[in-house]
């Protein structure tokens, strides 16, 4: 069993930054690919980015390539988000997720999911 905790989220201008953390426990955080993921209303869960075990390959969609930067920390079990040059299209609560495979984009590859933080941008 793997619990996931999202933070960081809030209500930010267009072009302004936020840093979305992700804190495991229950197992081992350095064995597991971690994704990141979101979901705005009246649309369906998207791919936003993933991050390798050892954070050596890491993977964006490409809505937010150059903008989102996906980093992870195995000693302190937490995978963070930062988000730069937010667009309202933004807007969605944000999920991170584990993988026991490997780094992927695909939602049905991740077991565990974290309860979600809202990420409102506003133009």
């Amino acid at each position: 069993q793997v619990q996931l905790v999202e933070s960081g989220g809030g209500l930010v201008q267009a072009g302004g930054s936020l840093r979305l953390s992700c804190a495991a426990s229950g197992r081992t955080f350095r064995n597991y690919a971690m994704g990141w993921f979101r979901q705005a209303p009246g649309k369906e869960r998207e791919f936003v980015s993933a991050i390798s075990q050892n954070g050596g390959t890491r993977s964006y969609a490409e809505s937010v390539k150059g903008r989102f930067t996906i980093s992870r920390d195995n000693g302190q079990n937490t995978v963070h988000l930062q988000m730069n040059s937010l667009k309202p299209e933004d807007t969605a609560v944000y999920y991170c997720a584990v993988s026991e495979g490997d780094i992927s984009d695909r939602g049905r590859d991740y077991g565990y999911w974290g309860q979600g933080t809202q990420v409102t941008v506003s133009s």
